[in-house]
């Protein structure tokens, strides 16, 4: 129980991080788990027990495994030389110089202890990198060149820090055989991947022949596919799960580029799934480590030998390190470029070099890496400085972090802050304000006036095919249309043009409501409703005025008392309570008359008033008394419908389903005319249809 809530803990802080980062757009959202999992670990004590078996496998694996799926390009493809270059030799590299640099500066940590931590540092976050990269408009190939590396580096970087791992662990290292070792958990790792990629798609091809084209059962294979793969890797052939992994990832997005191995709606489905994992599971890494930090922390600055500042000028040395040594090899990639092989027409650049090597910021991997560092050796004694790695890797993390956010905007201003991969609930939001800038620019209209003018083009096609057997789903179907028209208006408007849209709304429904009001009246005194159905629909009616009070209507309160809110409801509840059953069902027959007489009144008061020789209709909304209107019409139709005993239930869901398509292929049409008379781009064309047939979709699966 103690896991189970802590997951959920986990998830929830998660969500509340994304809702921050919504408002704080400065701060990458990785940063805000941080500082989530710190406080949650002052102020309530919280703790987690990390085992390292499962830790690698439950993040390493799915990660990577996405990781795999993102990573052939074409441009990425045409540099794959340089890429495996900087993803080995310069992962290599770094490990070698940065651990004895670390060793000089920690003569306590053993030499492959700093190897394990920097090698652990090396891999960079794919998604930071490209956010980065094309915000500070880098050359292409070098864009290109960072890009990929990041997609791979995570493998060679991971499989450098589990030898050293291993070699503080047991005490020995043997080159020759490290180096045998290396050949046989990457080749076989690597065909592990591809074979066991290789098979499931032959299953998922067999089970599509058969007509076993389950989206469910497919989706959840998919999902199973990296952990099984890793698994197999690791446990039953001791070899490399990691690049088994990223491997079976690359296999499965060349594959489903080369034939579509699944149905739209798999790859559709399968494609949301791993971004709600990633996400999931990218956040609670981060989160983790701020909840670690401080237990890192405690037990480094209580330490004798390494105080407060000392450690954090360690991290931050570590960090200053790492970047040069990224500088240096991306300038000596350049000029070799330039200068041996001629691929760039474009001089080498250091201030070039240092942003790719400042894009290098550090991710979910690295943290989730050295989250797995073993507590104890194999004699049974606390594994050395883990808790100084530990710090030295999270700041580092952080300092990486920080530093990208500070300079992005000083090298190019006004760009959208940095992503991760932790940002992928707001990806799309960020690219639609990009399209929404350059469709304006090319003379576009916006995203919101095209849903508009699309929403409106629905309302007039179900309003043509209105009869008397369909005027209740009508209603139903143009009141839900309506409703995100009014929504839309609401966010195009400005704030000026909204407050009189609100004070037009607000005297419309005063009007409707005192209608309502006086025919309420009059079927008291006429006596075709009991005092007990008077006064449950008086009390429905001051609700509503409340609710308008609320919005703003100045000056309502002073025409009328109400009970308070809370005490009308135990009023009514008490009432309800002592009514008899017979009593009830004549208060529910009464209440729907109420309905029907009170609701139709509302409408005839809207049209006395438009009509009266002092108003001019003119200066109201139309939309507004079109949506006022519609809504009591619906509610008398839904009146109707229970009065009616020969009304069918599944005939009113048939033609809701029909009056569905209607309207969807209605709005279909509408994005036509927008793209044919060029008042959107292709590309939002194509955006607005995606909607429509997700529109569709749950249509389908909801009938």
């Amino acid at each position: 129980m103690v896991i189970v809530e802590a997951v959920i803990t986990l998830i929830v802080l998660v969500l509340l991080s994304s809702i921050i980062s919504h408002y704080v757009t400065k701060i990458p959202v990785s940063l805000i788990q941080i500082l989530l999992g710190l406080g949650l670990a002052l102020f309530f004590k919280f703790k987690i027990d990390l085992n390292t078996d499962w830790f690698l496998l439950l993040f390493i694996a799915p990660l990577l495994f996405n990781d795999g799926r993102d990573f052939p390009k074409r441009e990425l493809w045409e540099l794959r030389g340089p890429i495996f270059e900087n993803a080995i030799w310069l992962v290599f590299i770094t490990t070698i110089i940065g651990g004895y640099f670390v060793n000089w500066l920690v003569p306590s940590m053993p030499l492959a202890a700093c190897f394990a931590l920097i090698a652990i540092l090396s891999p960079t976050d794919p998604i930071a990198v490209q956010s980065i990269s094309k915000r500070v408009h880098l050359p292409s190939n070098i864009l290109h060149l960072v890009s990929g590396e990041s997609l791979i580096n995570d493998a060679s970087g991971l499989i450098a820090f589990k030898y050293a791992i291993a070699a503080v662990v047991t005490g020995y290292f043997s080159l020759k055989n490290a180096t045998v070792d290396f050949v046989y958990t990457a080749l076989v790792g690597l065909i592990i991947g591809i074979v066991g990629m290789s098979l499931i798609i032959v299953l998922r091809n067999l089970l599509l022949k058969v007509h076993f084209n389950d989206v469910i059962f497919n989706v959840v294979l998919h999902i199973l596919t990296p952990f099984i793969i890793y698994v197999i890797a690791e446990d039953a052939l001791h070899a490399s799960g990691v690049i088994a992994v990223v491997a079976a990832g690359i296999i499965d997005h060349l594959q489903t580029n080369v034939a579509n191995t699944k149905s739209p709606e798999v790859n559709l489905l399968t494609n949301r799934t791993w971004d709600v994992i990633v996400y999931c599971l990218n956040g609670i890494v981060f989160l983790i480590l701020g909840i670690e930090l401080p237990v890192a922390t405690r037990v480094v600055i209580n330490g004798s030998e390494y105080r407060t500042l000392a450690s954090f000028g360690i991290a931050f040395a570590v960090w200053v390190a790492l970047l040069v040594i990224r500088v240096v090899w991306i300038l000596g990639y350049e000029l070799f470029s330039y200068y041996v092989t001629k691929r760039s027409n474009r001089k080498p650049s250091l201030s070039v070099a240092l942003l790719a090597g400042i894009s290098g910021v550090r991710g979910a991997i690295t943290m989730a890496g050295i989250l797995s560092v073993p507590a104890l050796l194999s004699d049974g004694k606390a594994f050395p400085d883990r808790s100084l790695m530990l710090f030295i890797a999270a700041m580092v993390i952080v300092i990486s972090l920080v530093a990208a956010t500070i300079i992005l905007p000083i090298i190019s201003p006004g760009a959208s802050p940095l992503e991760t991969r932790a940002s992928l609930i707001d990806k799309d939001e960020d690219d639609d304000e990009t399209e929404d800038e350059e469709d304006e620019q090319a003379g576009y209209v916006s995203e919101d006036d095209a849903r508009i003018f699309i929403i409106k083009s629905a309302i007039a096609s179900l309003e043509n095919n209105k009869t008397n057997d369909n005027e209740r789903a009508v209603y139903d179907t143009v009141l839900d249309y309506q409703v995100e028209l009014r929504n839309l208006l609401r966010k195009t408007r400005d704030d000026s043009a909204e407050s009189k849209s609100l004070n037009e709304e607000l005297s419309l429904r005063r009007v409707a409501l005192e209608g309502k009001r006086n025919a309420i009246k009059e079927l008291y005194r006429e006596k075709q409703i009991s005092k007990d159905t008077y006064w449950i629909a008086n009390r429905r009616i001051n609700r509503e005025e409340r609710r308008m009070f609320a919005n703003g209507y100045d000056g309502y309160k002073k025409n009328h008392w109400y009970y308070p809110g809370w005490f009308s409801s135990i009023l009514h509840s008490i009432k309800s309570w002592q009514v008899s059953e017979s009593e009830s069902k004549k208060t529910k027959s009464e209440l729907r008359l109420v309905t029907v007489v009170g609701d139709q009144a509302a409408i005839d008061a809207i049209s006395d008033f438009l009509s009266r020789s002092d108003i001019n209709e003119q200066d109201f909304d139309s939309q507004i008394i079109h949506f006022i209107i519609t809504f009591y019409q619906s509610q008398i139709e839904r009146a109707h419908s229970y009065n009616d005993p020969d009304e069918d239930d599944e005939e009113y869901e048939y033609q809701l389903l029909r009056l569905r398509s209607i309207a969807l292929e209605a709005e279909r049409r509408a994005v036509e005319r927008l793209i044919n008379n060029r008042k959107v781009s292709h590309a939002m064309g194509l955006h607005l249809r995606q909607d429509i047939n997700y529109k569709e979709t749950l249509m389908l699966s909801d009938n």
